[in-house]
C-alpha cells in the first residue's frame, strides 16, 4: 500500500471514509479482495508471493492497512510486512503499541494503521511512535504521518472539498481522486533516497509505468451503524481497470 486518505467524522452518513492506493511491481502475484475462510469475516486482498495483505476489514468493522517507509535498502531476510495487517485483523486485541515496539525490528520500515477500542492509530516503526487519528482528514504515505508531500496535501484537499460539496457521497468521485496522475515539480519532491527519476514517478497519487505502479484502489465507507461499503478496482500496466468489485459487510 502506498497512500491512504482518511476522513473521520466529516460526513453526516459516514463517520469513516477511506481512499487507498496499493502500489507494487506488476509481476508480484496478487489475489483481489475476497472474504477469507474462517470465522473472522476478513475482507482483503492477498499477496500470493509472501502471504498477508496490504489492507482489509473484519466482521467487527475493524480496519487495518500498511504502507512501506522508503528508507534506503530493504533487508531481504526481514519478515513480510503484509502479515502485520493480517495479525491486526485476526487478533486486534493482541496488537498494541507494546507489541509493535517489541516486534517491529523484524520487518523493514512501515506505517501500520489499525483499530483498537474503536479508535484508529498509525504506528511508525522507525520512530516507534504511535499517533491516534482524530476527527478530520489524514494522509499516510511512505514517510512519517506528519510529512507533507505534494500528493498527500493534494489528496487531502480534494477529499475535503468533495465531502463538503456532496450531501450524497458517490464512491466514483473518490476513485477519481485516487486516479490523479499529476506529478509534483522537482523543487517540491521529497528526498527518500531512490533517485530523481523515481521521485518524479512516485510523486503522483496514481502511479503508472510498465514495471511498477498502482495495482488497485480501495474505497471504504463505514456507516454510523458500523456496516461497511467496500469498493475495489484493479488496474493493468497502462492504468486501465480490469476488475471492479463491491462488497457489503454488516458489523457482527
Amino acid at each position: 500500500m502506498c497512500i491512504l486518505f482518511i476522513a473521520i467524522n466529516q460526513h453526516k452518513d459516514y463517520p469513516l471514509i477511506i481512499g487507498a492506493n496499493r502500489d507494487e511491481f506488476h509481476l508480484r502475484p496478487t489475489k483481489s479482495a475476497h472474504f477469507w475462510p474462517g470465522s473472522d469475516k476478513i475482507l482483503a486482498g492477498l499477496d500470493l508471493q509472501a502471504g498477508g495483505t496490504w489492507l482489509g476489514v473484519n466482521g467487527k468493522g475493524e480496519f487495518s492497512a500498511l504502507t512501506n517507509i522508503r528508507s534506503g535498502k530493504a533487508e531481504p531476510a526481514a519478515q513480510s510486512r503484509g502479515e502485520l495487517v493480517t495479525k491486526a485483523l485476526q487478533s486486534p486485541a493482541l496488537i498494541d503499541l507494546n507489541w509493535l515496539k517489541q516486534h517491529s525490528n523484524n520487518y523493514n520500515p512501515f506505517n501500520l494503521i489499525y483499530s483498537q477500542n474503536q479508535q484508529l492509530f498509525c504506528y511508525n516503526s522507525q520512530s516507534q511512535k504511535q499517533s491516534p487519528l482524530g476527527d478530520g482528514f489524514h494522509a499516510i504515505c511512505n514517510g512519517a504521518l506528519d510529512d507533507v508531500w505534494p500528493k498527500m496535501a493534494k489528496g487531502e484537499r480534494l477529499l475535503e472539498q468533495l465531502i463538503s460539496e456532496q450531501k450524497t457521497l458517490n464512491p466514483e468521485h473518490i476513485f477519481a481522486i485516487m486516479k490523479d496522475q499529476t506529478q509534483a515539480p522537482d523543487e517540491l519532491l521529497p528526498n527518500t533516497g531512490v533517485g530523481i527519476e523515481w521521485e518524479r514517478l512516485l510523486s503522483s497519487i496514481f502511479i503508472q509505468s510498465t514495471d511498477y505502479g498502482t495495482r488497485s484502489t480501495t474505497v471504504i465507507m463505514q456507516h454510523h451503524s458500523g456496516s461497511i461499503d467496500f469498493y475495489e478496482q484493479s488496474y493493468t500496466t497502462d492504468g486501465s481497470i480490469f476488475n471492479k468489485q463491491q462488497f457489503a459487510l454488516a458489523k457482527s
